[in-house]
């Protein structure tokens, strides 16, 4: 399978733009801008073989509200796997969204079929639809209310439901994890990730959630020893940190609010822009221009090219007057061109 592309190739822009590698501001992946603090790691934890009976499973299972649950480095083993447990089928994606969903599933010769809404993902009549909540990168939400029902429609055909949420840490209530795999989903699968919410992205570590029988299926598929041993002692400080994530949370919320006025004042006063917290989305003819106005002045973001669509991660603290002022020249210029 081909390598896709993905934010955060900052090398690549500073040697393509000129500028020097730490005078840019990286808001092309939707990771947070405030990590989780790193602990002292045990010496032990890279002397010896991971250990899966940890507490990790536990701690994630509290987190998460679910025991159902199998430990991956990050999501993408998992994007990858997850295709390979079905028979050549046919499976609607709710996109434009994240590419790998699209290529693994092509990968392994499935019939993809690419809807613009839930509604006509399920009416398409396929047996798995696959969706992400929020989306990534139009930053659609849908409610979990909708999920499960959607969940309910496909299981009268003995039909699956696969939720990636790896922006879902932010507004834990649109969440359906919980249910992945119970008696009220039992054909539900949910996607998380500690690499947003939490900005471990580097760690790897994330977890695939449903029903027993079919993760230990994806577990075999995967082998031992998915995670570090250094990751998963991160991992557990991570999610047994109530005070700090309730911190985070309210950071995150704030920072998507403030972007999304900032882009709404600036760049898209003639159409909506939509926020995940982590990061805000629009829509505008000028897309193309807007990312390389923002690129030459040192400030990398997302382009979907054939969506004409721009997606924008929250700033740091000491970034955002910088962010501030260079859409606010953008906002003159487009202005001049009015008049």
């Amino acid at each position: 399978m081909a390598m896709l592309e993905h934010g955060g190739r900052l090398r690549a822009a500073a040697q393509h733009y000129g500028i020097a590698l730490d005078q840019w501001i990286d808001l092309s992946t939707g990771i947070s801008p405030w990590p989780y603090p790193i602990p002292e790691i045990p010496t032990t934890a890279w002397h010896r073989l991971p250990e899966p009976d940890d507490e990790l499973n536990a701690v994630a299972a509290d987190y998460y509200g679910n025991t159902q649950l199998l430990a991956t480095s990050g999501s993408q083993p998992a994007i990858q796997a997850l295709p390979h447990l079905f028979e050549s089928t046919r499976i609607a994606i709710v996109g434009p969204t994240y590419n790998e969903h699209i290529a693994a599933w092509e990968f392994s010769d499935h019939e993809i079929l690419i809807t613009s809404t839930l509604t006509a993902a399920l009416e398409s009549a396929a047996p798995i639809v696959l969706l992400c909540n929020p989306n990534n990168p139009t930053a659609t939400h849908h409610q979990p209310e909708e999920l499960l029902a959607a969940a309910h429609q496909l299981s009268q055909r003995q039909g699956w439901l696969i939720v990636d949420e790896a922006y879902g840490d932010p507004y834990p209530e649109l969440s359906v994890t919980n249910l992945a795999g119970s008696s009220c989903a039992p054909n539900l699968i949910t996607l998380r990730s500690l690499g947003k919410f939490f900005g471990l992205a580097g760690a790897r570590v994330g977890f695939a959630f449903g029903a027993t029988s079919l993760l230990n299926r994806l577990a075999d598929k995967l082998g031992p020893w998915t995670i570090s041993g250094p990751s998963r002692f991160v991992a557990q400080k991570a999610l047994t940190d109530t005070v700090w994530q309730a911190n985070q949370v309210a950071y995150i919320r704030d920072a998507g609010i403030r972007l999304k006025q900032l882009i709404a004042r600036t760049v898209a006063p003639e159409t909506s822009v939509k926020s995940t917290g982590l990061f805000s989305t629009l829509h505008t003819r000028h897309a193309e221009a807007l990312f390389e106005h923002l690129a030459v002045h040192g400030i990398l973001v997302r382009l979907f090219r054939e969506a004409s669509l721009i997606r924008i991660g929250i700033a740091a603290d000491h970034e955002w007057k910088r962010l501030e002022n260079v859409l606010q020249t953008w906002h003159n210029t487009i202005q001049q061109r009015a008049t």
